[in-house]
């Protein structure tokens, strides 16, 4: 098993452990400058993030502005960041998702409410009608996530953007991402790192510790609001860390996410071709 963590972690590229808070900072100054090169390669001139209110797209809206706000300041143009939230229909943790905007303060916010969308494309799909409540409730909050990304690229293609998404190693080794959908953008400043890694850059960067240590969750499907990541996962993000990081893990909990880590190869790779 120990070799098997050797090999996830090396193919996921996993950030070693922090040594203090100077070694924090040095990292969030990497990922910054990450980003400012993303975007003077594409030269493109905005970035375009959904805001969940989860520690996730809250670090990396943290870093985003960050980051435009510091090309603009060596005058380097008129960077932009947007915000955009994407609730669908009525979010119930929607006051977090205003408290996350509130504290990156981004350069604009914008808001796409993708119920119509999703319940318009729900009905039309005649696929849908034979399944279950349980099976059509997973497939359309792959819908959500998908029209999501859609709404995305949307503003990001009106105004020159590049899309960010928020995986890191924590979720791509258990491929808790949907396929296209908030697996699909076109840069990953979080990648590499675990979840405590995410929320220390969080609590570096000013996130509010109710943001910082907020209970991950999806929240894609209706029939269990807010189902915390974990329970998805059969196992703890601390867990999910320590493997990541080569520290010892029960064998259940190893178990578990390597036979996930296998199970959900085809989400990390590019289309097959002949």
């Amino acid at each position: 098993m120990h070799s098997r963590q050797q090999e996830i972690a090396a193919a996921l590229n996993v950030c070693a452990p922090f040594t203090g808070a100077e070694a924090v900072q040095a990292e969030i100054e990497r990922r910054v400058h990450f980003i400012q090169r993303c975007l003077r390669e594409s030269g493109m001139k905005t970035l375009v993030l959904g805001i969940s209110g989860g520690v996730d797209s809250t670090t990396a809206g943290l870093l985003a502005q960050r980051a435009v706000e510091g090309l603009r300041e060596a005058g380097e143009g008129d960077y932009r960041f947007i915000a955009v939230r994407l609730p669908y229909q009525v979010q119930h943790d929607e006051h977090e998702a205003q408290l996350a905007v509130d504290t990156i303060k981004p350069d604009e916010c914008h808001t796409v409410n993708i119920g119509t969308a999703v319940l318009g494309l729900a009905a039309a799909t005649e696929a849908l009608d034979p399944l279950s409540p349980e099976q059509r409730d997973f497939v359309l909050g792959n819908t959500k996530a998908r029209m999501r990304m859609v709404a995305q690229y949307t503003i990001a293609n009106a105004r020159q953007g590049l899309v960010i998404g928020t995986d890191h190693a924590a979720e791509a080794v258990m491929g808790f991402f949907t396929k296209f959908g908030d697996g699909a953008c076109d840069l990953t400043p979080l990648a590499g790192l675990v979840k405590d890694q995410v929320r220390q850059l969080a609590a570096a960067l000013g996130a509010p510790e109710q943001l910082v240590h907020k209970v991950p969750t999806a929240d894609l499907e209706e029939l269990t609001p807010g189902k915390p990541d974990e329970a998805a996962h059969g196992v703890s993000y601390r867990n999910i860390d320590d493997f990541l990081q080569g520290k010892p893990v029960p064998d259940e909990a190893a178990l578990i996410i390597v036979e996930t880590y296998d199970k959900t190869a085809h989400k990390r790779q590019l289309p097959k071709e002949p």
